[in-house]
């Protein structure tokens, strides 16, 4: 386990306690780091596995170790000046700010024929627009912002196969994986690297009955990935060891059979 003792890092995405977002801040809390993260409990609530039973407030009292190094603040980044306003806070509440992890994003189950403008809009705001904007205002810290910055990308599996059934939710996200190695060659002269993960099928309560068994049956090591499996990637990612990684896409997904 690389140390992160003294580092600060954003995570995004931190809304539900078996969520992955909530898994990334556990692993890096653990690991030594600060934490600041932040969730938006309405988009869950709009989804079929709903919002996390306790709330906000249960969320974060299960990440705070209660030294002082986690906070938390709900920002929705379907605003444009979310991502700014968020890393505005983390650095206000620590000082500083070492890593963003992007792991939030918007869901869509929309095919072509139920495809709309609208969301269309909000998907690319809160998947594509406030990653980018994210990376940027994390940036324009410049080296306020210690060197060694890491900062984590989130992409699906669009790119290895066809997602006809979410197409906001897959054009959002594959632009994320396109713009990987562009953010981490504009950011590399400020010592930052930038990186993508494609978690694949995570058992986050999203597939229950029939389709939970159908996903489980891919996976040849008999079991579903995990948001720890997510977690661990995302710390050594983070940590001096990947020093010499970037703009990179990483398919983390088990050895997943799509067909």
């Amino acid at each position: 386990m690389a140390s992160l003792d003294g580092r600060v890092a954003l995570v995004t995405g931190v809304s539900r306690r078996n969520g992955i977002g909530f898994a990334i801040a556990r692993r890096l809390l653990r690991d030594g780091a600060s934490v600041f993260a932040s969730g938006w409990e309405p988009h869950d609530a709009e989804m079929p596995w709903g919002a996390d039973p306790g709330g906000p407030d249960a969320v974060a009292a299960e990440l705070d170790p209660g030294d002082g190094r986690f906070a938390a603040a709900p920002v929705d980044l379907e605003a444009p000046d979310g991502p700014r306003r968020l890393v505005d806070a983390a650095v206000e509440r620590f000082g500083t700010l070492d890593v963003v992890v992007a792991n939030h994003a918007r869901s869509s189950r929309q095919d072509l024929a139920a495809l709309t403008a609208a969301e269309l809009d909000r998907c690319w705001a809160v998947n594509t627009r406030a990653t980018l904007l994210l990376v940027q205002s994390f940036a324009a810290l410049g080296r306020g912002a210690r060197p060694g910055g890491r900062a984590v990308l989130f992409t699906s599996g669009q790119h290895l196969a066809p997602m006809a059934g979410e197409l906001s939710y897959s054009v959002t996200k594959g632009a994320i994986h396109q713009m990987t190695r562009s953010l981490a060659e504009a950011t590399a002269d400020l010592g930052i690297t930038v990186n993508c993960v494609n978690p694949g099928p995570v058992d986050t309560g999203w597939a229950t009955g029939a389709l939970h068994a159908e996903i489980a049956a891919r996976f040849p090591f008999g079991r579903w990935g995990t948001p720890d499996d997510v977690a661990n990637l995302v710390g050594w990612l983070v940590s001096d060891d990947a020093a010499w990684i970037t703009g990179q896409v990483i398919d983390s997904e088990g050895g997943f059979r799509r067909s």
